[in-house]
């Protein structure tokens, strides 16, 4: 084999082999799960080896869900026996487990009318979020507008308050059977006329019987305060809004959403609200929001156990169409999307249970319940990690090492000061915008560009990684402007001239105190920041609200003295910024600039915003500069700038420029105003190829 061909080879092989390392990086240390009905819950390592166990009373066997809270705290369902009503998924008990297996709350919550099944919700607050049965008999669902004169059992969902060893109080609940509607019988509750015209609310004789919703699965998001629950038996998940009290959750106001306990979105299967569309669940459980800190984070997605067949299980994930705490829709049409935004085909198939969990760096955990199968994807969807589980697992979840030993950060705090972002104090940081990483932000303090949503995520001093920070939406206080133009006296056949820098003759304080400006600003350097400037100019912005011909003196808003580089280039005085300046703009905005040599020129139209941002080339087209080639002189083929020669700044070039700024200091080699070249000298050329080639010129900058 040729050498190069040899090398060509190698190449290839290690970059085969760096993706193989990329995309099968598993993530996190420890996997949970616990078979059902069983008395013992496992966590184990990547290695499938056993790192900690629980073991429960055999009256006390695996219901549903366990979940691990920080520092190996267990929180857990149980199948509890002796429950009066019964079923697929019934719990009726949830318990709290600490790491060396002492009980530390045993909670009941079932009788002959009320019954906990399926799912739970550990809060960050300690209380938990449950599912409930609740009985209502058959006069309630006839009188509800139900076209069956049949026992249902409804669903309500129990906000859990730990009190005592085995009490709790509901801090809060929401009953389905707030929020029916029935287009049957208009002499009964809850009628309308149009079912598909009120999605807030389940249509009572939609595929009803005893066990009529038979909710599943249970999840919260804190940043949005809303609840998202699956149901088999419609086939659908339902969000709500938690922000709201319990009297407002009975009605149809009040909360986040003002819509009280009415379901804000709903998704599965359109025909569960008489709306077109395809019905893409079949029996869909666990359903969840993909965590913050994760990619497609906001995500909604349940696992479809019949998906694709009765023999091919999915995982399907959906972007819901969000509309600040509400969510968009079409009035008489199904919520959109129309189908998944993304699915992953499962190993396998289960006829109900079985949950995924979406991971920081892209990974995916399944759960297959009756295989008690469980395995880890990476985002390019290759299996690199397994276990078969002893029998059915209803969920499997994976944990940091962080995370389980309780040494998780807490979740860093943003503040604003000024046009910064602070993070609360930690040992490393990383900023990100919008969801994305920011390279090379990785300080306490970050200056952002622009206005957005942006996070912190910090690590202590053990390595561990917080969660993200709340989103920060950062809006600057200042108007940055991105302004170019020419100096004819300065213009050298692409760029201008820096020989008043390179001479040290640049002042470190702004020139524009004088008349006619007379500008107070203190903006000054300790030393000139940057080879390429070529003089200050004086920016001022002028707001009206009608065109440019109104923007006269009295509608100043503020001026900032700046630097011009030789590209043209405005710059703040750090030498190389965007120019910034704090003011309120609500009307037209037209941008002047001065030079103390050159005339004035102005704006030909107001100059729009983009995220706080001003932009405008002066120099590209007399088009740009109100009044146009009477105003500019064109200095090179596409190159425009300002005219030189206005020595004494009174907006005219005439024989006073020469008698007042010229004359007087001819000769001398300084800083001055008849240096209309900006040479560092006053001398002939400044009159003769500058000053007199231009009297003709003045400024028409409004007064």
């Amino acid at each position: 084999m040729k050498k190069r061909d040899l090398s060509i080879y190698l190449l290839l092989v290690l970059s085969v082999l760096y993706s193989d390392i990329v995309f099968s990086q598993q993530w996190g240390e420890y996997t949970l799960y616990a078979v059902q009905n069983q008395t013992t819950a496992y966590l184990i390592d990547t290695n499938n080896t056993t790192y900690h166990t629980w073991t429960f009373s055999s009256t006390k066997k695996t219901g549903y869900s366990s979940y691990l809270m920080p520092g190996g705290t267990l929180v857990r369902t149980i199948a509890r026996q002796g429950n009066q009503l019964n079923g697929g998924g019934m719990t009726g008990e949830v318990q709290i487990v600490t790491w060396n297996g002492t009980v530390s709350w045993d909670y009941v919550h079932s009788s002959s009318t009320y019954c906990l099944h399926h799912d739970i919700c550990p809060l960050s607050n300690g209380n938990v979020l449950m599912i409930s049965y609740e009985v209502k008999t058959a006069t309630q669902a006839t009188q509800a507008g139900c076209s069956q004169n049949i026992i249902i059992w409804s669903e309500k969902i129990i906000e859990v308050q730990p009190t005592g060893s085995t009490t709790g109080t509901i801090v809060w609940e929401w009953h389905a059977w707030d929020h029916l509607c029935q287009n049957y019988n208009p002499a009964k509750d809850n009628y309308v006329s149009s079912i598909v015209q009120h999605p807030e609310l389940i249509n009572i004789n939609y595929n009803t019987s005893q066990d009529w919703l038979h909710m599943n699965g249970i999840d919260y998001n804190e940043d949005l305060d809303q609840i998202v629950v699956s149901t088999h038996n419609l086939n659908e998940l339902y969000v709500i809004d938690h922000s709201t009290t319990t009297a407002e959750a009975a009605g149809h106001t009040g909360g986040n959403s003002g819509k009280g306990g009415d379901i804000l979105y709903r998704w599965g299967n359109p025909a569960a609200y008489s709306a077109s569309g395809t019905n893409v669940y079949h029996v869909p459980h666990d359903a969840h929001w993909v965590p913050k800190d994760c990619p497609n984070a906001n995500y909604l997605v349940v696992f479809n156990n019949n998906g694709i067949s009765m023999s091919q299980s999915t995982v399907d994930l959906i972007s819901p169409p969000y509309d600040g705490y509400n969510y968009s829709i079409t009035p008489g049409s199904a919520f959109l999307p129309s189908t998944y935004t993304l699915r992953h085909n499962c190993s396998g198939h289960s006829n109900n249970e079985s949950n995924s969990q979406q991971l920081p760096n892209g990974n995916m955990l399944v759960c297959m319940f009756q295989s008690g199968y469980i395995y880890e994807i990476n985002p390019a969807g290759t299996t690199i990690w397994s276990k078969s589980a002893s029998g059915p697992v209803s969920q499997a979840f994976r944990y940091s090492a962080c995370y389980v030993n309780g040494t998780i950060p807490a979740i860093p705090t943003i503040t604003q000061s000024g046009d910064s972002l602070i993070s609360s104090t930690a040992t490393t940081y990383q900023w990100y915008n919008s969801g994305s990483i920011i390279q090379g932000a990785t300080g306490q303090i970050y200056l952002p560009p622009q206005n957005g949503v942006y996070q912190v995520q910090v690590t202590n001093a053990s390595g561990c990684e917080s969660e993200l920070s709340d989103e920060f939406n950062f809006m600057s206080p200042w108007n940055y402007f991105d302004l170019k133009i020419m100096l004819e006296g300065a213009f050298a056949s692409t760029n201008m001239t820096t020989t008043l820098n390179n001479s040290g003759l640049i002042p470190l304080s702004q020139p524009y105190n004088g008349s006619p400006w007379n500008y107070s600003g203190s903006e000054e350097v300790l030393s000139v920041p940057n080879i390429n400037i070529t003089d200050w100019v004086l920016v001022e912005l002028r707001q009206t609200p009608g065109g440019a011909s109104t923007a006269t003196s009295s509608t100043i808003i503020a001026r900032k003295a700046a630097f011009l580089l030789k590209s043209g280039n405005i710059v703040d005085t750090d030498g190389s910024s965007f120019l910034k300046i704090n003011a309120t703009i609500t009307e037209n905005l037209y941008v002047v600039i001065w030079h103390r040599n050159h005339l004035g020129i102005m704006s030909a139209s107001p100059l729009v915003e983009v995220d706080n941002h001003y932009t405008l080339d002066y120099s590209s087209s007399s088009a740009n500069t109100y009044w146009g080639s009477l105003s500019l002189k064109q200095l090179a083929a596409g190159v425009w700038g300002m005219v030189a020669g206005d020595g004494n700044n009174d907006k005219f070039i005439d024989e006073n420029d020469k008698s007042e700024s010229w004359s007087p200091d001819a000769g001398k080699k300084i800083y001055h105003s008849g240096d209309f070249n900006l040479d560092s000298e006053i001398d002939n050329p400044d009159k003769n190829d500058w000053w007199s080639v231009n009297t003709s010129f003045q400024s028409h900058i409004p007064d």
